[in-house]
């Protein structure tokens, strides 16, 4: 099937945003704005805004009104991400350090000023032809899942494309039950084979997948860092090999680069709700090695993103 990309269409996430220090042997490496789907959307708004100018990306997310959230902000601008839906209240925002350790692999820490003003559920208007990307801790903290399911909602009755990325750190609470709720309201769900373990207590992730993912959401993508990923959905089940990467200086937007890469992929190609709903195994081979691409781009940097002049 020919790509035939549909101009002018809305890409919204949702997710943390943060200014992220990275540690290399205990010393600081680099300092840039960060947050899982922040750093899809700024490798999107590098790529997607090169491929369709006309196309409107807009991150929804809540920051202080200090010097970390201008920089947050000032860097959307210059990627072509809209600032409009950044809810900037009195107090800090989010910084993280990111310790990387000998294979370059990060624990973070997170410091976040619990005295800001509950995040409101942006007021977002969307079309059939527009995709929503959600995941990580603020699609299941109890102060921003609600508000995120609600724009999940819209997003779907309105016939939007919905990737959700699990991405559940070992730290947090563990509650299926939440995350499911997100799965349910998706029509793309990635997670990690340690997404998973954490989760579920099982290594099995098809038996994981047949039980409790695929009656919510039938296409879902597995990856497992520098192994293949799996991909399942109703009548294909297979694998794909990570992209080859000369030196991996940094793995911290590996899997949120993955995510931007597939959503890429969709634009690229033309994709609806309704072509995702027969996906064939040639789709699948159409999405997933440019999402490989995507990551192993960021890996060879101590970037969150792909480079500016990046060419999927």
């Amino acid at each position: 099937m020919n790509a035939i990309p549909i101009p002018g269409r809305k890409i919204v996430g949702i997710g943390e945003t943060v200014l992220d220090i990275v540690f290399k042997n205990n010393q600081p490496q680099a300092a840039v704005p960060g947050g899982s789907v922040f750093n899809a959307m700024v490798s999107l708004g590098r790529t997607v805004g090169r491929l369709d100018p006309s196309a409107r990306l807009l991150m929804a997310s809540q920051t202080g009104d200090d010097p970390v959230a201008d920089i947050i902000t000032d860097f959307m601008g210059q990627n072509r991400l809209e600032t409009a839906c950044i809810q900037r209240d009195h107090g800090q925002s989010t910084v993280s350090m990111a310790l990387l350790d000998a294979d370059n692999n990060a624990r973070y820490e997170f410091f976040r000023d619990k005295g800001l003003p509950p995040f409101r559920t942006p007021q977002i208007t969307f079309r059939a032809e527009d995709l929503m990307l959600f995941g990580s801790f603020f699609a299941i903290s109890p102060a921003t899942g609600p508000q995120t399911r609600e724009l999940a909602r819209k997003a779907r009755e309105a016939g939007a494309i919905i990737y959700y990325d699990i991405n559940f750190r070992k730290n947090h609470p563990a509650d299926p039950a939440t995350v499911e709720q997100n799965i349910a309201l998706s029509d793309l769900v990635r997670g990690s084979n340690e997404d998973i373990e954490a989760l579920y207590g099982s290594t099995d992730v098809e038996r994981i997948y047949q039980e409790r993912i695929a009656p919510r959401c039938p296409r879902f993508i597995c990856t497992r860092g520098a192994q293949p990923a799996e991909v399942f959905s109703p009548g294909v089940h297979t694998v794909f090999p990570v992209a080859p990467v000369a030196e991996v200086r940094s793995t911290i937007g590996a899997g949120d680069n993955f995510n931007a890469g597939i959503l890429y992929a969709l634009v690229r190609e033309g994709f609806t709700r309704a072509r995702l709903a027969q996906l064939t195994a040639e789709d699948w081979a159409r999405l997933v090695p440019v999402a490989m691409r995507f990551s192993a781009n960021v890996c060879a940097s101590l970037q969150n993103y792909v480079a500016p002049d990046f060419r999927p």
